[in-house]
């Protein structure tokens, strides 16, 4: 029988599994916000085993001490988007008519499972140390745990984002420049994402330590070089690729006539979280990375990936929906 035959699927709106996913998305950013907190107070290696802590579910003074909190709710929230992302994919496997958004949830799962092994692995490994580039096997698996949870966290924005009442009933085709321009953005952002995971897990932070300037005095470079500097220095280069590319971007949003109001206040919000954003990077440097200031400077940045995610993804909304089917 045919997917679309299928007694029970639809492609209609449907508001509960709607809700359910909008909820799971929203979920992930809890999950970045403490994972970025651990990171930044270095509570990593809070608990030396895994999947349980100190051979526990509920460790001794995981309430009371802050590394221990903060790494015992990161994996308890993991925990928790691991099985919101099972729940949702079969209910969409029993629901939805879709077979691409099905294979997405899929996708989805397999996703938030490697990604929790990788975090396990971060932990088992991170005694191995690597001498030819002066780091742990675990502190490289918690690049790649960075990576990977913003791959995930666009995975269940774009199941939420299909599932909407908008995308099924009132499509609004934009122009391919718009789309093109959305693809190039996304691009850019997960390379500076990459980047920043290596950055603060080589420690790299205050590997430049002034701000705008490169050096005490006023230089745009760096008087001295090591990797350090160097993942640092990218870091900053590419913020300013990404401040045209991002302000280009929602400039043909606003142009694009076919554009929805949805979709121009998200370039409007996309603007001002990257002005938000390079004032939180410029706070770490001059606060001498301040806590407060790096987890914020990290979530910003999922919010910013999420943002413009989201307009490549509505752009693409006919693309996908009107692609051939896979034999």
């Amino acid at each position: 029988m045919p997917a679309s035959a299928h007694p029970r699927r639809t492609s209609a709106y449907k508001p509960a599994v709607a809700w359910f996913a909008v909820l799971g998305s929203a979920w992930v950013f809890v999950l970045v916000a403490l994972g970025a907190f651990t990171t930044s107070i270095g509570a990593g290696m809070a608990f030396p085993d895994w999947p349980l802590s100190n051979g526990s579910v509920n460790p001794h003074g995981w309430l009371t001490e802050i590394d221990k909190f903060a790494e015992h709710s990161h994996r308890l929230s993991a925990g928790v988007m691991s099985a919101v992302t099972i729940i949702l994919t079969i209910w969409l496997w029993r629901t939805e008519a879709r077979a691409w958004l099905r294979k997405l949830a899929l996708c989805a799962v397999v996703l938030v499972l490697v990604q929790a092994v990788v975090g396990g692995l971060r932990v088992l490994l991170e005694h191995q140390h690597i001498a030819m580039v002066d780091t742990s096997v675990g502190r490289l698996f918690a690049m790649l745990h960075a990576c990977l949870a913003q791959l995930f966290a666009c995975a269940l924005i774009a199941i939420a984002v299909a599932l909407t009442r908008g995308w099924i009933e009132r499509p609004r085709p934009v122009s391919r420049a718009v789309r093109r321009a959305g693809m190039i953005c996304c691009v850019l952002l997960f390379c500076q994402l990459a980047i920043a995971a290596i950055m603060r897990h080589s420690f790299a932070g205050l590997a430049i330590p002034t701000f705008p300037a490169s050096s005490p005095d006023g230089s745009l470079l760096p008087p001295a070089w090591d990797f350090r500097v160097a993942i640092h220095f990218a870091h900053r280069c590419m913020a300013a690729v990404l401040t045209v590319a991002l302000v280009g971007f929602a400039c043909k949003i606003w142009f694009d006539r076919a554009a929805s109001l949805a979709m121009r206040c998200a370039a409007s919000l996309l603007v001002s979280l990257l002005a938000f954003q390079i004032l939180l990077g410029a706070w770490i440097i001059w606060s001498h990375r301040s806590v407060a200031m790096t987890t914020g400077h990290v979530l910003v940045g999922a919010a910013t990936l999420a943002t413009t995610f989201w307009l490549t993804w509505v752009a693409h909304r006919d693309v996908i929906e009107n692609a051939p089917a896979a034999p």
